[in-house]
Formats: C-alpha cells, sequence, structure tokens
C-alpha cells in the first residue's frame, strides 16, 4: 500500500517532466525569454528541463534569436556574446523495510524466526541546460563579420524539430 501511495505521488512530476521542454515561451517547464538592449540588440535565453539537451537548448535560443530580429526588420545577426551554464537537481525517494516471520508455540514459549529486507531508496539527478545569447541585428550582411541568415536559420531549425 505504502508503494502504491508513493507511486501515486511521484507520478504526476514524472509525468510534467517526462519531455524535454517545447518551443515556448518561458514557464513552468522553461522556454525562452528576450528582450530589446537597444534598436540592433537583444538578450535572448533558452531555458531547458532534465530532459532537454544542450544542444537542443542552444538551437532553441539561436531559433529564437533568429525570430527576435526578423520581427524587428533586420535580416541577419552576428552572435555577440554566449554563455552555457546547467544546473544540476536531484531527488531520492524512501527506502522501503520488509519484515516476514513466524511465531511456534511450545508450551509456555514461543519460538520467533524472521527476515528483514531492506531496498534503499534510488537517487533521480537531472541536469537542465541554460543558453544565453546577446545578438546584433543587421539589415543588410556586413562584410568581415560571421553572421546567421535569420530566414534560413528558421526555417532550418524548424524543420529539426517539427515545429510549426
Amino acid at each position: 500500500m505504502k508503494l502504491l501511495l508513493r507511486l501515486f505521488a511521484i507520478t504526476p512530476v514524472l509525468f510534467l517532466s517526462s519531455c524535454s521542454t517545447p518551443y515556448q515561451s518561458k514557464g513552468f517547464t522553461g522556454g525562452f525569454s528576450d528582450t530589446q538592449l537597444a534598436p540592433d540588440l537583444f538578450r535572448v535565453f533558452f531555458h531547458g528541463n532534465g530532459y532537454t539537451s544542450g544542444e537542443k537548448a542552444q538551437d532553441y535560443a539561436l531559433l529564437r534569436a533568429a525570430e527576435v530580429v526578423s520581427q524587428h526588420g533586420f535580416s541577419c545577426f552576428a552572435v555577440v556574446d554566449e554563455s552555457n551554464t546547467t544546473t544540476t537537481s536531484s531527488f531520492t525517494t524512501q527506502g522501503e523495510a520488509h519484515t516476514t516471520g513466524s511465531a511456534t508455540v511450545s508450551g509456555n514459549m514461543v519460538y520467533y524466526s524472521g527476515h528483514t529486507t531492506y531496498t534503499p531508496g534510488q537517487t533521480y539527478t537531472f541536469f537542465k541546460p541554460h543558453t544565453g545569447l546577446m545578438v546584433q541585428g543587421f539589415k543588410d550582411k556586413p562584410d568581415g563579420i560571421f553572421t546567421f541568415d535569420a530566414a534560413f536559420l528558421q526555417q532550418s531549425l524548424k524543420q529539426k524539430y517539427n515545429i510549426k
């Protein structure tokens, strides 16, 4: 019965977090956020959950950067600064002890024989990637600077992750 109650308590947590963070505005399970810092300068973040790969977090940050610069009338952008971090979190389930035994009565004596089995709790560790980009938008591709083509990058990453 205790095991059933524990599973019932953990199931919603596992259900809510069993998929990687979708491409969405930041919410309970992660997502992107962005801020315009100057007419042509933007800061974009993507926060993944414990099922999101570092590659996906970087791709989603780039996708959001491409969308933001396009929305502001720029055709391409350069990454001015980038940060990638990972936070680690874990939880441990409770251990369980089960005892079985038998008692035998002989006269005025009781004899007991028992056995206890202990199953330790399990620790689950999650790594949550975070990517931050500072990007500068350009109306036309400048010479001497590597830039991403915003429209091409949007198409490529949306196709890779099957995003509408």
